[in-house]
């Protein structure tokens, strides 16, 4: 059971972050803050890519599953971080996002 939440676990700890990086870098650009958040924003991104590349599975697949933990994971991180709760709208997205990651992670090959 756990090989098979392994990537989920990945992904999650990845868009945390990559979201978070981009969130430095926003806030320090758009809201003048201090120029360390763009250094934090760095590593969190290149954290990012290291949590990435430890998916077993081909290049294209593991980011097309991801894209659909990330959009996932932006509106929680919407939610819990700017208090922009998702309306129905966001939340079908969401589940429709999700279940292209289960289909493209969990069917069987070949």
């Amino acid at each position: 059971m756990i090989q098979h939440l392994w990537p989920l676990l990945l992904f999650v700890l990845a868009g945390v972050f990559e979201i978070g990086g981009g969130y430095m870098f926003w806030l320090w650009l758009q809201k003048a803050n201090s120029p360390w958040l763009a250094v934090i924003g760095t590593v969190s991104f290149a954290l990012y890519g290291v949590l990435q590349t430890q998916q077993t599975t081909t290049f294209g697949r593991t980011y097309a599953a991801y894209g659909g933990v990330f959009v996932v994971l932006s509106i929680l991180w919407g939610w819990i971080v700017d208090r922009v709760a998702p309306d129905k709208y966001d939340l079908l997205g969401g589940w429709i996002a999700l279940l292209g990651v289960l289909v493209i992670m969990y069917a069987p090959r070949r």
